[in-house]
Formats: C-alpha cells, sequence, structure tokens
C-alpha cells in the first residue's frame, strides 16, 4: 500500500507512473481524445478501492472513503511521452504541487487491474477543502461509474 508518507516518492524518483482516470479522460468522453491520443501505450479497465465519485460541474470528484470503489480505466504513457502527458494533466486538472487553491491533488494509490492485481498509478482526488464539502453536501455517483451517472 501506498502511504502519505510515501505518495510523492514516485514522482521525486522521477518513476513514470500509469493514470487512473475516472472521469472526462476516459475513452469515449470529452478529454480523451484531446489529451491521451497518441500518448499511451495501453488503456485498460480498472478499479480504485476505498473511494467514492461525486458529480461536479460537467466532471466528477474521487474522494477517498473506506469500502467505496470507482471503476475508471488504468492508462500508460508512452515513455517519450510521459513527462508531458503528466504537465497536460496536471494542467487539465489545475493542480500545482502545494498550492491551497488546488481543486484536485494528484496522489499514488493502488488500483486494482481487472485480473485482480494491483498496481500504483496517479489518480487525481478532491482537494480537503472539495473533498469536505462534497462529503457534507455533495451528490455521490452510485456505483461509481461516470458512464452510469
Amino acid at each position: 500500500m501506498i502511504t502519505e508518507e510515501n505518495e510523492k516518492a514516485p514522482e521525486e524518483a522521477g518513476t513514470p507512473l500509469p493514470f487512473f482516470v475516472y472521469g472526462t479522460l476516459r475513452p469515449g468522453e470529452a478529454n480523451h481524445d484531446l489529451f491521451l491520443r497518441g500518448r499511451t501505450v495501453s488503456e485498460e479497465p480498472a478499479r480504485l478501492r476505498d473511494a467514492a465519485l461525486y458529480d461536479g460541474p460537467g466532471y466528477p470528484y474521487a474522494v477517498d472513503r473506506p469500502g467505496g470503489e470507482i471503476r475508471g480505466e488504468l492508462v500508460t504513457a508512452r515513455p517519450e511521452s510521459y513527462t508531458e502527458l503528466l504537465a497536460a494533466l496536471d494542467r487539465l486538472e489545475e493542480y500545482t504541487p502545494g498550492d491551497p487553491r488546488n481543486l484536485y491533488e494528484r496522489a499514488a494509490r493502488e488500483v486494482v487491474r481487472a485480473d485482480g492485481t494491483t498496481i500504483p498509478a496517479w489518480v487525481y482526488l478532491a482537494a480537503p477543502r472539495v473533498a469536505a464539502r462534497l462529503r457534507n453536501q455533495g451528490r455521490p455517483i452510485d456505483g461509481g461509474d461516470w458512464r452510469g451517472r
């Protein structure tokens, strides 16, 4: 399991992690072709455990929640595209490390593949202040699947 203590270690070590996408970056959704087309070597179904999905204004938010589960895809970037893609996704999600105004935080989490194996991946989670608001007033997406909303 990836803990808060070593959450940033993959990035600092330069280890390219795949991305777990659960909303507008999924195949067939608005941002997939804009950001991922031609930049990936694989895209496969996956699940993020201990998380819940909340409806946002045109896009979803993932929030840590024990016992919950989100369905999405595990996306592995082409090695030559990784750095550019990481920066592009950080811009899309308006994520800047350490910025208290972030809507999302990029975190390393264990993701479950279709065959049951787990792999660490980057996931954009609701930033703490956004997550607190969603837990109190948000609308969860039943089944944790953006496509089923």
